[in-house]
């Protein structure tokens, strides 16, 4: 009896070494049965919807696209230097803020204007002491900085020669070009008229050229008046050489501490000292060149971006 047993338990201890193996090989064989048929049949049906996807989209592409050019687009011209003083140098120069020599002063001009011209114009460009990189402005060229260089300097008794002396007949060439219909309309007139005297003809077209003649001076008459610089760009170009690092006390663009007590004051208040200027600060930021409306734009600008709502 127990030799039967044993021999019963040896059998089923190696049948099921044998059937263990053999069981994953015929499940990986089915596997890999059904992946083969229904990859290979199915991989058509994927790339159908692509094709026709791409068909469709071949057939509606436009036969041709349309590029609209910038109306900004054309070289650019240097400002002159009296444009960039009144606009960016003027801030600390008109007053003589922080150790800027001051504007027409011949003895603080006088050692700086030794120094010569390309040395002064390496120190606007890239900083020196007190004054940032190019007046705080980095929007200017290095040619804009060098006339305003020459423009304070030549002011205090300098002699030097501005790079963009020279840009004056292509600035004239340019005006010449922007007026280009008025002289089309002025040679379509006289053609008119040529014709008119050739050839009799009735008063009402006479009368047409003489209407278009006098209509063009009341148009540029009527011309809206240009709108002033947003109070973005009145402190990018002026409030920013004080106000971005907090210069000489003056709140630093962004910062809500500084700019609360200031704020509580009310809009009016600091609009009235923005003009006229208070402590450190000159009128207008230093450039006179400035309107009221621009210099409340600046203020509600830097305000707002510190946690006002005017």
């Amino acid at each position: 009896m127990s030799n039967n047993d044993n021999e019963y338990k040896g059998s089923t201890f190696w049948q099921l070494i044998i059937a263990i193996p053999g069981t994953i090989l015929a499940f990986t064989l089915i596997i890999s049965l059904i992946a083969k048929t229904f990859g290979v049949a199915g991989a058509p049906e994927v790339a159908q919807p692509a094709a026709a996807v791409a068909k469709v989209e071949e057939n509606i592409k436009p036969a041709a696209t349309v590029e609209v050019a910038s109306a900004d687009a054309g070289p650019h011209a240097d400002k002159s230097g009296e444009e960039v003083y009144k606009a960016v140098c003027s801030m600390c120069h008109a007053a003589g803020l922080m150790s800027a020599p001051k504007f027409g002063d011949k003895d603080a001009w006088k050692p700086r204007i030794a120094q010569g011209y390309e040395t002064l114009i390496d120190h606007a460009i890239h900083g020196i002491r007190s004054m940032p990189a190019k007046g705080g402005n980095p929007a200017l060229t290095d040619g804009e900085v060098a006339n305003a260089v020459a423009h304070m300097a030549n002011a205090s008794g300098a002699k030097f020669t501005p790079p963009a002396a020279g840009a004056a007949p292509a600035a004239k060439e340019a005006a010449s070009a922007v007026n280009w219909p008025d002289k089309l309309q002025e040679k379509a007139a006289a053609a008119t008229t040529s014709k008119t005297k050739e050839s009799p003809a009735s008063a009402q077209p006479e009368a047409k050229p003489a209407a278009v003649a006098a209509a063009a001076p009341e148009a540029k008459t009527a011309a809206a008046p240009a709108a002033g610089k947003s109070g973005e760009e009145v402190y990018k170009a002026v409030c920013s050489m004080c106000h971005a690092a907090g210069l000489m006390a003056a709140p630093k663009f962004g910062d809500k501490d500084l700019w609360a007590p200031r704020v509580a004051q009310g809009y009016d208040t600091l609009v009235n000292h923005a003009v006229h200027g208070i402590r450190n600060m000159p009128a207008k930021g230093g450039n006179p060149g400035l309107t009221d409306a621009e210099v409340a734009g600046a203020v509600k600008y830097m305000a707002n971006s510190s946690g006002a709502s005017f």
